[in-house]
């Protein structure tokens, strides 16, 4: 195995180890191996598109911070022009926060949580204070990375336009924030822990790593608008609930030293800034063991709990899907697509992305023209929201536990029409329709009620597009390939797919405006292509 640079940069510290009574080779060594394991995950921000290639590409934690030297740009603003310090790094720092702490909890979970120490590590004569300054190490490095990924461009921007003294202390607020967050994340957990089991903490895990990939998916859209703020003349005040937004804690220091305001909030949220994170680490010191109890709810299994029955629901059901068969694989899709992480990791940012961009564009139409809600036909960017579908789609023929895909071959099944029938209600139902008609109820509020036969134009359009795409990418059997046989083709087709929506917005538009009652017509054309479609395309295929 290779040696890390950043190891042989660890050995011109070990004397510090030595004196804190850790076995510095032990540690080192240990350390190797996590670090080795490290490079063979795939980071957050890469697993919706991590396939077999890919992986034997071996895409590291390293090779993935390029994304977040980018999003960071976004700090250039305000660290770099101005001297209004409180807002301006105020704000910093809260970007800051979030990205380093929702990357922490997204890609430093398995380390923060790793029981691979209880199980593996104390069956060894190893002291704990060594595994601990391991797993402490193992966290510093990580978090070192990703904070000079994110700032280091706006860091050397304002040292040329702040000075040196901004500078030097950038760093050392960089320092404790970094401290700061990685005591948070581990009471959060420790919280979660004591009041909830192993299976709930993953889910909130789960969901924020689908968090972070939606934030840096739309990020780039507030990257420009950022510099709109640059010359704004903002007075901040002070009131006494402000000693709960920490970001002002971080940024009080710069008022104090450069701009030399020595009033009671300023002084006290710069010594905040220093002495809560000395104390933090004395707290998460002295609850570690709590933590490390706690962390054996990781390797327990939480009992499944019995669904209830719901008459509405079976009778929604039965009108929804004809058969009994495509009933059961309805119920069985359902159960997939909340229940396997791995699938909602790779499709609900996508999810997310489809409910924003209709919004981004109307605003971009807003922004530019004098918009005429009475008249006006940019409600059709809800066409957007579509552009979840050729993702979902491509990923219900795809599982973790593809091998329990034999169980189809067991049952007496002549075709799998049902069940593809089955998987793919599913999807709309639980996902895409919930986003769709909550985007509805916000358009009908903004254009008013006028649209609504257009929305149910969408609506069909959407199940049409539905079928549509479920042939166009091969029409597989549902929860049947791993991940990683995603291929490069399979993305082309994906994107090739999205010409679909663009000629059914195209139709939209122009029948809706040239006709008086266009949208009721392309309504009916469109129910019965979707009667033709769901009855006979999906009889064909694998």
């Amino acid at each position: 195995m290779r040696d890390f640079k950043t190891l042989k940069l660890l050995d011109n510290m070990r004397f510090l180890f030595i004196k804190m009574g850790v076995d510095y080779e032990v540690m080192r060594q240990i350390l190797h191996i996590k670090l080795t394991m490290d490079e063979r995950r795939v980071p957050t921000l890469f697993s919706q598109a991590a396939t077999k290639k890919s992986e034997e590409k071996k895409y590291g934690y390293i090779k993935s911070l390029w994304i977040y030297t980018l999003i960071g740009l976004v700090l250039i603003p305000f660290m770099a022009f101005g001297e209004n310090f409180l807002f301006q790094m105020s704000i910093t720092y809260a970007i800051i926060i979030f990205m380093i702490m929702t990357s922490m909890i997204a890609d430093f979970s398995s380390v923060l949580l790793d029981v691979r120490d209880r199980s593996i590590l104390s069956t060894k004569p190893i002291a704990a204070k060594t595994v601990n300054a391991a797993k402490f190490m193992h966290i510093l490095i990580y978090l070192t990375y990703l904070t000079i990924a994110v700032t280091a461009i706006p860091l050397i921007v304002a040292l040329f336009q702040q000075g040196i003294l901004f500078f030097l202390l950038t760093v050392f607020e960089l320092v404790l924030i970094d401290i700061f967050i990685v005591v948070l994340t581990a009471i959060l957990y420790m919280v979660i822990l004591r009041f909830f089991d192993g299976e709930r903490l993953k889910d909130i895990i789960n969901y924020v790593q689908i968090a972070l990939s939606l934030v840096l998916m739309i990020g780039y859209q507030f990257l420009v608008r950022s510099f709109e703020l640059v010359n704004l003349d903002i007075v901040m005040e002070f009131h006494w609930w402000s000693v709960f937004l920490i970001p002002m804690w971080f940024a009080a220091p710069y008022e104090l030293l450069l701009n030399g305001d020595r009033s009671v909030f300023t002084v006290v949220f710069s010594v905040f800034s220093i002495v809560m994170p000395i104390v933090s680490i004395g707290l998460y010191i002295k609850l570690i063991p709590t933590f490390e109890r706690n962390l054996q709810k990781l390797l327990n299994t939480s009992k499944s709990k019995k669904a209830k029955h719901n008459r509405l629901k079976e009778s929604l059901l039965r009108v929804i899907c004809r058969t009994n068969e495509e009933r059961a694989f309805y119920r069985f899709s359902s159960l997939m697509l909340k229940q396997e992480r791995e699938f909602k990791l790779k499709v609900y940012p996508s999810l997310g992305f489809s409910f924003v961009i209709p919004f981004i564009f109307m605003f971009n139409v807003m922004r530019t023209d004098d918009v005429d809600y009475a008249v006006s036909m940019s409600y059709l960017t809800i066409y957007f929201s579509m552009l979840i579908i050729p993702t979902a789609v491509l990923m219900l023929g795809h599982s973790a536990t593809y091998k329990a895909a034999w169980i189809y071959k067991a049952f007496p099944i002549g075709n799998y029409t049902d069940l593809k029938k089955g998987s793919l209600k599913a999807f709309l139902i639980k996902l895409y329709i919930p986003i769709y008609v909550v985007l509805s109820m916000v358009f009908c509020f903004i254009y008013g009620t006028r649209i609504l036969p257009d929305l149910l134009v969408v609506l069909v359009a959407s199940c049409l597009y539905t079928v549509i795409c479920y042939i166009g990418l091969g029409s597989k059997i549902p929860f049947a390939k791993p991940y990683n046989e995603i291929n490069d083709a399979q993305g082309w087709q994906t994107f090739l797919l999205l010409i679909p929506i663009a000629i059914l917005a195209g139709i939209h538009y122009f029948i809706a405006s040239k006709f008086t009652y266009g949208a009721v017509i392309y309504l009916v054309v469109l129910i019965v292509m979707n009667v033709g479609a769901w009855k006979f395309l999906l009889k064909r295929g694998k």
